[in-house]
């Protein structure tokens, strides 16, 4: 049975959930994104949201409110007579008047193993934390951050060499299976919820500008987690004589030394161990390899780096 459902959602992460979902024959009646904000090449065109324009494609209504705190607002949300919300990092806290507008509630996609890394930046947080695994799930969104039962869930293997930007990737095309799966569960009346386990619970705060320095005397490992946690964007730094170069891979490797200096080609020491340089990008420039940088920029044995 089909559903007739509203989307919420902003980022190219959610497209291919509102794809599958229209694939599958669900009607959505109206895509909630975030407002076009200022961008292009000189940050002066108003940019539509990826979602905001998949759902144009489609010919679906769009609104773009700043809040949904107020009764105009709320009122909007539940006059389309949705069975349903789903939400895929939409932006914005949905209030309690919003979540029960929806008999069958508001279902959430979110890429974590909850009640691990609850809030803003799963992804990043749980491979800057060295996680081995991770999850993408549906979760039947509540007052509280991230605090819903949970209908369904998909396990993902975090490699030791996975990027945040694979990590998102590979999450974007679990979530939109998952969440079709689930709504056809939903409409047969069949998608059971189970509440979260009360322990184990962290959050995944933003990501600040102060995390993106590399700092060099942590160990490798540390580092190398950092670097692919942060990785395309906003991206791990490093400055060598004033020059701001972000660090998109590197590998761990065997070396000694004191912190921050380079030891052999591409290659730092840290506080234990060291890494090596795979991908850079110096800032006001395109990625490159880090050997092309070494040979271009120079990255000589014994200077300093931090």
């Amino acid at each position: 049975m089909s559903l007739r459902l509203i989307f919420m959602g902003t980022p190219a992460f959610a497209v291919p959930t509102l794809t599958e979902i229209l694939g599958q024959g669900h009607e959505v009646v109206a895509c909630y994104t975030r407002a076009p904000a200022p961008g292009g090449r000189r940050g002066l065109d108003l940019m539509k949201s990826p979602v905001h324009q998949a759902a144009e494609r489609f010919g679906i209504p769009v609104l773009t409110p700043k809040s949904l705190r107020n009764a105009e607002a709320q009122a909007e949300f539940a006059n389309f007579g949705a069975d349903a919300a789903i939400v895929v990092a939409y932006g914005l806290i949905l209030p309690v008047p919003v979540l029960e507008a929806v008999p069958l509630g508001c279902l959430n996609l979110h890429g974590s193993a909850l009640p691990r890394w609850r809030g803003a930046a799963p992804i990043q947080r749980a491979i800057m934390a060295g996680d081995k695994e991770t999850a993408v799930m549906v979760m039947k969104m509540e007052e509280g951050l991230d605090t819903g039962p949970v209908g369904m869930a998909e396990r993902i293997a975090i490699s030791s060499d996975m990027t945040a930007g694979q990590l998102h990737d590979r999450m974007m095309v679990v979530g939109a299976d998952l969440m079709v799966r689930a709504l056809a569960a939903l409409s047969r009346g069949s998608l059971g919820f189970t509440p979260q386990a009360s322990e184990g619970v962290t959050y995944a705060v933003k990501i600040t500008k102060d995390e993106c320095r590399i700092d060099f005397a942590k160990t490798a490992a540390d580092v190398h987690n950092q670097v692919r946690g942060l990785s395309p964007a906003p991206g791990a730094f490093f400055e060598i004589e004033g020059r701001r170069v972000k660090v998109l891979r590197a590998s761990l490797v065997e070396g000694s030394g004191p912190a921050g200096t380079v030891i052999a080609e591409s290659t730092i020491a840290c506080g234990s161990g060291a890494i090596r340089l795979i991908e850079v990008q110096p800032a006001g420039k395109s990625v490159m390899s880090a050997a092309d940088f070494a040979r271009g920029n120079g990255l000589p044995v014994g200077i300093q780096v931090g």
